[in-house]
């Protein structure tokens, strides 16, 4: 009886070494699995960052996850540019861009501009885009913002620009063989019409200033147009605000909380 009844402890007592084992070992194995699936994420992140210049910032104290998207080089339309271009294309940002309309997890879209213009179309597409989000959006000019990089600086809810910023504005031009015909020239302004009425709707500017900015012949030595430097763009109308990274993170978070606490969050 005593022989069996220490062979019952024992086997007791391998059970519960068993258990307690597999405790462990289950515990070592959730842990790997979380600490790979934070390398991938993190690797997935780094990858957003070096393909598209995009990721998501997010501030556990103020309870946001704000998107950062880069505009950057010349922005890309239905033809490929060279391979040594920098460029931004618009078939990855417009698909971005409804994403984050359609995600609950992103509360903010903050912009950031160094660009030389590019496609008309595709600019005022993404311009579009970005005008008709419903989350809280702010753009934030670094370097410059020139032509059609123009619609995209004013297409957020807040502007900023950085002292040494500039933007140039010009009438719309096309490369490669022109037709000279009146209906040319109808299209041309069509085209312009389109833009102005995008700019002037976005920002505080009035059309004649633009127009006449657009069409001013002093200071561009082969072109046509004007050159805004920093707090000049916001003197003229178009940009909010002169500032930075700063002012612009602590402007996109103001207008979270204000959409949180109207309930649209």
């Amino acid at each position: 009886m005593e022989k069996e009844r220490l062979r019952d402890e024992e086997s007791v007592d391998e059970k519960v070494v068993d258990e307690s084992s597999k405790d462990e070992i289950n515990k070592e194995i959730n842990q790997a699995e979380k600490e790979k699936a934070q390398k991938e994420k993190e690797e997935i992140s780094d990858n957003r960052i070096k393909e598209y210049g995009q990721t998501v910032l997010v501030n556990d104290k103020r309870e946001s996850k704000i998107h950062l998207l880069s505009i950057i080089g010349e922005i890309e339309g239905h033809e490929c540019l060279p391979q040594h271009n920098k460029t931004t294309k618009y078939e990855h940002v417009l698909p971005q861009l409804a994403a984050i309309e359609d995600s609950p997890d992103i509360d903010g879209l903050l912009i950031l501009l160094n660009t030389v213009g590019g496609d008309v179309e595709a600019g005022l597409a993404i311009a579009e885009m970005i005008a008709s989000l419903s989350k809280p959006t702010c753009s934030l000019v670094l370097g410059g913002s020139h032509s059609i990089g123009v619609p995209l600086a004013v297409s957020t809810n807040y502007s900023y620009i950085v002292p040494s910023a500039t933007m140039i504005i010009h009438p719309v031009r096309m490369n490669g063989m022109v037709i000279g015909v009146a209906q040319t020239f109808e299209y041309f302004e069509r085209i312009q019409e389109r833009i102005l009425n995008f700019i002037v709707s976005h920002s505080k500017i009035e059309k004649e200033k633009l127009k006449n900015l657009m069409l001013n012949t002093t200071q561009l030595a082969k072109d046509v147009g004007s050159i805004l430097v920093g707090k000049e763009a916001v003197d003229n109308g178009l940009i909010d605000e002169v500032g930075g990274i700063k002012e612009a993170l602590d402007k996109l978070y103001e207008m979270i909380r204000a959409n949180k606490d109207n309930g649209n969050s």
